[in-house]
């Protein structure tokens, strides 16, 4: 298979492609027609538009388990403030026709990329495992309805039900770091909007009225006390007004105030309860003051709690320590507060629900969270830019590298391992790898000049399976060739919960079969640095010469047959025109729907191509301005009145950092 540092600066380019280029939940128009050009050219069957614009891609590899990985596409409007040089200027309306700014703040960026990513690190290595791959890049995350969405539009039933789920989330914790939990690992959340109505009139005369404002405020002040004195101490709930409108003018009384509230809870028990005190505080509060009209409360929208399966998650925290050592794999010792649809993937409701695992990958760099105050992790993680916030920005190197490292292996660690190179060939059917590298409107597998050196062959014999099937227990032949992470400055990594439990005990990692191939990379450094040079325009800023490309011919990729298996269905081509251009120069007016609705979510040209799945970034692709450390320390943007870099004037941005109605 390809090393994931041959296939890392296609990865990242992606990445950096995507969080130029956000988009908004149900909007992921773009995102989508190149997440399906990728996986096409990596040999899936590929859907669009499912759920709205979600994609399926299925790779069918012989007989054996069936693993779903899922990645979630859309963004937030936050305004991004990070200062980074692909940092994102675009904007779009939401659903109320607001204009907005959108922005990667969540980190689904990076998910997506990695996504990818994977499934073509696994399709290129289908020598080494049997089965069926499913990929499922998700829309609507962030309003908690896309994976339902996907469900009621036949995931399960046209693609096929999975044997287990997985997926990863960006976290404030080191980059490079992956943090566990068995069992319940995020809350369940319920949005809920409510109308109070009063009888208007004017502020001079408040007696002839019955004041809204007054009967909202009363009630967000007695919502405080549903956890302090309704709720036992030993359980988990929140309840936080996000939303509070009311009112046009100072001197007028309204009619009507409206809220949001959002509520948290890790048992269902407590979350019943929060909302029968929130539905009789509500009313309560309007009849007390006089109010003629019963208020009205609708549930916007809600999701379950997350809960991994016990036994799976320890066998994905076995393959993770086995490669990235037990200073890199943690388990958490409580749920997050943070809410998922993800759970809707393991059919919660079912008879038969469908094993789950899902874990946090550390995205912090390094030196922000050496710098951050405080003693302990905990202290560290209230000082570092957190999902959600304008400043938060992944170290692009190390987040990628883990997540691409972390769902491989998660997915190794369940599709099944062929016992001879005989029955390796018949679970293939004899196909060749396809090459990622095709050209733009040729067919997969025809033979033309690759754009980078043909991969290595897979190092080692595959891995012992566990008692019982076929899965593997320790998955590392086809990634045992990957340098492991690089050590934290200054030591081994700080273990972001010092008192976490530690159940399940770091497994040894299977010693090669005896006359295994030898890895043919011969362990060169990451090609990263040079790509990226190319990618961000860092030459300009005088990164060194890399020099010409190596002397001779290029080698043109394997030929390959079709996809193995029957197709999914009479799938529609990705929306829009293909992805074929970079991403528009610094200064140029960015892409939005209002634009050109019609168009499929494609700015004017398309999104990259020129032959990668990726994009194939061309030189000088993105600005050359170097990150910049200042705009990452939260003590800087924490001072009063400094909420931002300083426009041309020289004078801090006035408008404070976006604090939406949206969640983890």
């Amino acid at each position: 298979m390809r090393l994931v540092d041959e296939i890392f600066p296609l990865v990242e380019g992606f990445y950096v492609d995507l969080h130029k280029n956000p988009e908004l939940s149900h909007q992921e128009r773009r995102t989508a027609g190149a997440v399906a050009e990728w996986l096409t050219r990596s040999g899936f069957e590929v859907e669009t538009g499912v759920g709205g614009t979600g994609v399926v891609g299925v790779l069918r590899n012989g007989e054996g388990p069936t693993v779903l990985l899922r990645g979630d596409m859309d963004a937030l409007p936050v305004q991004e403030r990070t200062g980074l040089p692909y940092a994102s200027i675009a904007r779009g309306r939401d659903d109320e026709g607001r204009d907005v700014p959108i922005m990667h703040a969540c980190g689904h960026d990076a998910h997506t990329a990695c996504l990818v990513g994977t499934a073509d690190l696994l399709a290129e290595a289908r020598q080494e495992w049997r089965g069926t791959l499913m990929v499922a890049a998700q829309p609507g995350e962030e309003t908690l309805d896309g994976a339902t969405a996907m469900l009621r539009d036949g995931l399960y039933t046209r693609f096929g039900r999975p044997d287990i789920v997985l997926a990863q989330h960006l976290g404030p914790q080191p980059a490079g770091m992956v943090a566990h939990r068995a069992g319940t690992i995020m809350a369940a959340t319920t949005n809920l909007r409510v109308r109070v109505f009063g009888s208007g009139g004017h502020a001079s005369r408040p007696e002839t009225t019955v004041d809204p404002v007054l009967i909202a405020a009363n009630i967000v002040n007695r919502l405080q006390t549903i956890v302090a004195r309704e709720i036992s101490p030993s359980e988990m709930a929140v309840v936080t007004v996000g939303v509070l409108r009311a009112g046009t003018k100072v001197n007028v009384i309204p009619d009507e105030a409206s809220l949001e509230i959002d509520t948290r809870a890790l048992n269902p028990a407590v979350a019943d309860r929060l909302h029968s005190a929130i539905d009789r505080i509500v009313r309560a509060e309007a009849a007390a003051s006089g109010a003629q009209r019963d208020p009205e409360i609708s549930v916007v929208r809600e999701t379950g709690v997350t809960a991994n399966a016990p036994e799976a998650t320890a066998e994905v925290i076995a393959a993770h320590r086995a490669y990235f050592g037990d200073d890199r794999v943690v388990e958490l010792p409580e749920p997050i507060t943070g809410s998922e649809d993800f759970a809707a993937l393991g059919l919660p409701g079912d008879a038969a629900p469908v094993p789950y695992v899902y874990w946090f990958l550390g995205s912090t760099p390094h030196d922000v969270w050496e710098a951050a105050p405080g003693a302990t992790p905990y202290e560290k993680l209230m000082g570092v830019p957190a999902t959600h916030s304008p400043f938060f920005a992944p170290d692009r190197e190390p987040t990628l590298r883990a997540g691409l490292a972390a769902l491989s292996l998660g997915a190794l660690t369940y599709l099944g391992t062929p016992q001879s190179p005989a029955e390796a060939g018949a679970a293939t059917g004899g196909q060749a790898p396809m090459s990622a590298h095709a050209g733009p409107g040729e067919p997969l597998g025809a033979a033309q000049p690759a754009e980078a050196p043909p991969a290595p062959a897979a190092a080692s014999a595959p891995p012992v399976p566990s008692e019982g099937d076929d899965r593997a227990a320790a998955p590392a032949a086809p990634l045992d060739d990957i340098a492991p992470p690089p050590p934290y400055p200054g030591g081994p990594a700080p273990a972001p919960y010092p008192s976490a439990p530690a159940p399940y005990p770091a497994e040894p990692a299977e010693a090669p079969a005896a006359g295994a191939q030898e890895d043919q990379d011969g362990g060169g450094e990451s090609t990263a640095r040079t790509d990226m040079d190319r990618y961000l325009g860092d030459e300009e800023n005088g990164a060194p010469d890399y020099g010409p490309p190596p002397a001779g011919p290029p080698v043109p990729p394997p030929v390959a047959p079709p996809p193995q298996g029957p197709p999914i269905s009479s799938a529609p081509p990705p929306q829009g025109p293909p992805v074929s251009a970079p991403p528009p120069p610094p200064g140029a007016v960015p892409y939005t729907t209002e634009h050109d609705p019609e168009s499929g979510g494609y700015p004017p040209g398309g999104g990259p191509s020129n032959g990668h799945p990726s994009g194939g970034y061309p030189s000088g692709g993105y600005p050359a301005e170097p990150y910049d450390p200042q705009y990452y320390d939260p003590q800087q943007h924490g001072r009063p009145g400094q909420h931002g870099p300083a426009d041309e004037s020289g004078e801090p941005e006035s408008e404070p950092p976006q604090d939406p109605p949206y969640r983890l």
